[in-house]
């Protein structure tokens, strides 16, 4: 078969498998409710590099919370292993078989970073774990809120999770020695439903405008159809307004001092989602400070925004690790299944401790406290509130 007619046969191949994937969103019910649950299944995975250092110190200030919840049995943790870089590529999946079927027992999931094999390292070229998870579970919203209350910035940037450049990010393929292909997918039923939900977050939470992110008017096919989709939900919320940004020159608005002040609810592809939660979170101390929640009908799936720094490792620095991303995805996982007054404690509790009292400073080094320290610190805080 010459090459023309394979790479014909692998893009046949990519689109089937995104026709049925659209056909499957249309099929999805409705969002689990958690008040009728009676018991609800926390899982923790450490991933690797950091992970499992600073996850454990999430679930340490997690359980101090749901103390009585735990012991009513209205709440159970369950430790998962086996999501580290070594074990996904022994089975050659980015997510093992066995921890597959362990993530769904769980109805929300506290995740630590896992490592994402690039090209050219020691590692073979296996999916990202986290892209894997978010489209075996279907965890189509990504939330990553960010605040800083002296600067004015009060932003929550919703990422479409599962389609985008990142939908099919291990099938590309090489057509001959000088050309290489990638996609970028985007549907009708994964757009309206990350567009529809930044705006009902919006409507819900006293938001006044909501923000498209795209490059439309370059890459017109999808980027244009995320955006005109955007353009007909948002004429149905009249209170709420809508504007939309190119993602080139949204990075540089959010640097504005002025202008940045006004962005509240920002809603992106998925690219684009992630590289301006990256940019935002910069603002609030760096992406070691900011935790993501990944939303789904069915499951739910909280995590730090960066990755799993094995240099640390290597260095055996993980102790010093800073854990306050797991922590600030943690307020989102208590949020989510209902306790938002131990959600809004434990919120209260990190600012407190990162950024008004500041007893302990996390530098990642020796010349910084642990983070065994530093969730010492955030659970008596919590205690006096």
């Amino acid at each position: 078969m010459d090459k023309l007619s394979v790479a014909s046969e692998k893009f046949l191949d990519v689109v089937r498998g995104q026709l049925a994937r659209a056909e499957k969103i249309k099929q999805a019910g409705d969002f689990i409710d958690y008040k009728t649950l009676p018991q609800i299944v926390i899982g923790t995975v450490g991933g690797d590099g950091i992970g499992p250092a600073i996850t454990a110190q999430a679930q340490r200030v997690l359980e101090f919370l749901l103390a009585d919840e735990v012991a009513a049995g209205e709440v159970v943790f369950r430790e998962i292993e086996g999501l580290t870089i070594e074990n996904r590529v022994a089975v050659k999946q980015a997510i093992p078989e066995d921890v597959l079927a362990d993530l769904t027992q769980c109805h929300v999931i506290l995740k630590g970073p896992t490592t994402t094999p690039q090209r050219g390292d020691n590692w073979p070229n296996i999916e990202s774990a986290n892209v894997a998870m978010r489209k075996e579970l279907d965890l189509f919203a990504c939330i990553r809120p960010v605040r800083v209350p002296d600067q004015g910035i009060d932003w929550t940037i919703f990422r479409e999770n599962t389609e985008g450049a990142y939908a099919v990010g291990s099938l590309g393929f090489e057509v001959d020695e000088d050309l290489a292909i990638d996609f970028t997918v985007t549907t009708t039923e994964g757009s309206e439903r990350i567009i529809r939900a930044a705006f009902d977050y919006a409507k819900q939470n006293g938001k006044t405008r909501v923000t498209a992110v795209t490059k439309a008017n370059v890459i017109k096919t999808t980027d244009g159809k995320f955006l005109e989709i955007c353009k007909r939900i948002a004429a149905e919320y009249p209170e709420i307004a809508f504007d939309d940004w190119y993602i080139d020159i949204m990075t540089a608005k959010l640097i504005d001092e002025k202008r940045r002040r006004e962005f509240q609810v920002m809603v992106c592809p998925n690219l684009y989602g992630d590289i301006l939660s990256d940019e935002a979170a910069e603002f609030q101390g760096g992406v070691g400070t900011a935790g993501s929640a990944n939303i789904g009908k069915r499951y739910a799936m909280f995590e730090a925004i960066h990755g799993s720094a094995p240099r640390m490792v290597k260095e055996g620095r993980e102790i010093y690790a800073d854990p306050s991303s797991m922590m600030r995805a943690g307020v989102m996982l208590l949020a989510h299944i209902g306790y938002q007054q131990a959600a809004d404690k434990l919120e209260q509790a990190l600012d407190i401790c990162m950024y008004t009292e500041k007893k302990l400073t996390l530098t990642g080094r020796a010349d910084g406290a642990t983070n065994t320290a530093f969730t010492d610190y955030v659970m008596e805080t919590v205690g006096r509130l």
